[in-house]
């Protein structure tokens, strides 16, 4: 599952916890994000059913995420089926995140 960003879902902590129902993952996850984003994230908020999907999702993707917000709003699969890829919203999320920017560019040559 391919997030709106680009990102792989299934290489993510939150989504493999929720999917494996892995309470050892969420507290693995919650500290290094905690410590990556000097966040006050705990293991409870790791839960996300893909942010495409009706599910749960982590706080960040359902009520901060303006890349998912938009996607949303345009009704494209991801973001390398708008017109507009690639766009201000996109930018400094694909400088950090330069995997995410290979696969929106290689599923818009197809």
């Amino acid at each position: 599952m391919i997030g709106y960003c680009g990102l792989d879902c299934d290489q993510c902590g939150a989504f493999i916890a929720t999917k494996n129902n892995d309470d050892a993952l969420r507290v693995k996850v919650a500290e290094e994000w905690a410590r990556l984003y000097d966040a006050p994230i705990k293991p409870e908020h790791i839960n996300c059913t893909g942010c495409q999907s009706a599910g749960v999702k982590t706080y960040y993707c359902d009520a901060l995420c303006e890349i998912r917000k938009c996607a949303a709003e345009k009704t494209v699969g991801t973001c390398a089926d708008c017109s507009d890829y690639p766009c201000s919203v996109l930018d400094e999320f694909l400088r950090m995140a330069p995997h995410a920017k290979a696969t929106l560019d290689a599923l818009r040559k197809k």
